[in-house]
């Protein structure tokens, strides 16, 4: 009797999560830039923000180094062992492909055995400093979206900056300071992440966490982008929509996780020790095997694939936006500023589409795949550019303003503002039945669901077993 109840309320809620996954979450993907409805005048695209999916970034970047003969093999040299820097044979030999270790091996696959690793020359021209900057570029704008890990084959530096740019390489502003002592390498008391908060989140701070010295066996360095995700969007990220409503307003916020280009500025390799052995300088230079970039191609909430076309990333842009970045309305389209879609509200956001210029309604451009009602787009009319605003036009009876253009209506009212009732239009008027059109393929409401879920549970809680 138990079982068959069990099993009668698992298979309710099969199917009322199937029903529910269609739903988008709390949150909000932003993952499709328009739907079609029906409206009074027909098929027509409902706008929404968007953006590309993350992914791996490391698979696009173009690589620098600074000396640029920095990497080991030219002329041949011998170096010590990882394990033991007392064992000084090892050979790096750029001539030799076994023995080679070029940049890119930063890049390549991991798990090969022995690991692949880029590595620098030894410090043989101590007390010279052993300098080396490597430059991340994409010549795209790129928002991260999980941490910058870096894993090293020798011992963690000793000092190193993690640096940033937004506009392509001309200024850089620093990341994240790593150093075994902060104090005497930066002048910057040691903090981590841990110690910021929402109000510190944007605060430049120097890090002992990541900097051990030679003979440790950790050997990854972090920059933690989730962790500052968290201030906002809790532990476990669930709740996203706090993060994204900051990431709305505040400029800085936005900023700060947003780059084209990254710098490692490697400025004193692990010695293990107070003092460096002049004697065996050949234990003392840096190796990277791996290095993990995650994010996605800035499309200003525009777009939601990101290709690459000529070794560059170019968004593929929605909208009737244009431009790399999706930066800029498209010819005939300018019947508005140009602005960025909006994450808010939640969960579809607002698209801020471009629309079309007064002169071209005459003979208006094609849409790439249908044409909405012109005068939806309410540019007919020059005297009155919105259909709708927040403050003064107001949609009436619970409906929202979409991009200023129209009014989305609930279910029962209609009209360019909402102001009509829908069942005022149908046969029987408001005393019969009425229903609305909404979205193609739409099923019940969440709403509706929860209620028919606990009264199909009681129903069957309360029904007699069979035999008794």
């Amino acid at each position: 009797m138990y079982l068959s109840r069990f099993l009668s309320l698992h298979t309710l809620w099969v199917t009322v999560s199937s029903v529910m996954q269609h739903y988008p979450s709390v949150w909000g993907h932003y993952d499709v830039c328009k739907t079609q409805i029906y409206t009074e005048e027909g098929k027509v695209w409902d706008y929404m923000a968007c953006q590309p999916e993350a992914r791996d970034m490391i698979k696009y970047v173009k690589v620098t180094l600074d000396p640029p003969d920095i990497t080991c093999g030219d002329p041949p040299e011998t170096f010590c062992a990882m394990g033991n820097p007392y064992m000084c044979n090892n050979e790096c030999d750029a001539s030799t492909q076994e023995l080679a270790h070029p940049p890119e091996l930063m890049f390549d696959l991991e798990g090969r055995h022995p690991s692949t690793f880029w590595q620098s020359t030894t410090w043989k021209d101590y007390p010279k400093p052993l300098h080396v900057n490597i430059t991340l570029s994409w010549n795209k704008t790129i928002e991260l979206t999980d941490n910058i890990v870096i894993t090293f084959e020798s011992g963690r530096p000793d000092q190193m900056i993690l640096e940033k740019s937004l506009d392509y390489g001309r200024t850089w502003q620093p990341y994240q300071y790593y150093a075994t002592d902060c104090l005497d390498a930066f002048h910057m008391d040691p903090k981590s992440v841990r110690d910021l908060s929402q109000h510190t989140v944007l605060e430049i701070i120097c890090t002992e966490e990541y900097s051990t010295g030679y003979m440790t066996n950790s050997k990854i360095i972090h920059f933690e982008i989730k962790d500052r995700f968290a201030f906002f969007a809790g532990p476990r990220l669930h709740n996203m929509a706090s993060l994204y409503g900051q990431l709305d307003t505040t400029k800085k916020l936005r900023d700060f996780f947003t780059i084209t280009d990254l710098r490692i500025r490697l400025l004193r390799p692990a010695t293990g020790e107070i003092y460096v052995d002049e004697q065996h300088l050949a234990r003392y230079f840096y190796a990277i095997s791996d290095i993990r970039v995650y994010g996605r191609c800035k499309c200003n909430l525009h777009a939601t694939g990101c290709k690459e076309e000529n070794k560059r990333l170019l968004c593929e842009c929605e909208h009737n936006t244009t431009g790399p970045d999706c930066g800029k309305c498209k010819k005939n389209y300018q019947g508005r500023p140009w602005s960025p879609g909006s994450y808010l509200p939640i969960p579809k956001g607002t698209a801020n589409i471009c629309i079309p210029s007064i002169s071209s309604i005459g003979n208006p451009p094609k849409f790439d795949r249908i044409w909405p009602n012109i005068s939806s787009l309410e540019v007919s009319k020059p005297n009155q550019a919105n259909v709708c605003d927040n403050e003064l036009l107001h949609c009436q009876n619970g409906g929202t303003c979409i991009n200023n253009v129209r009014c989305q209506c609930p279910p029962a009212y209609t009209g360019i503002l909402c102001e009509k009732l829908r069942c005022e239009r149908e046969p029987g008027g408001c005393g019969g039945r009425s229903s609305a059109p909404g979205r193609a393929g739409a099923g019940p409401g969440p709403r509706l669901l929860l209620p028919l879920l606990l009264l199909l549970a009681a129903l069957l809680a309360a029904r007699p077993p069979r035999g008794c």
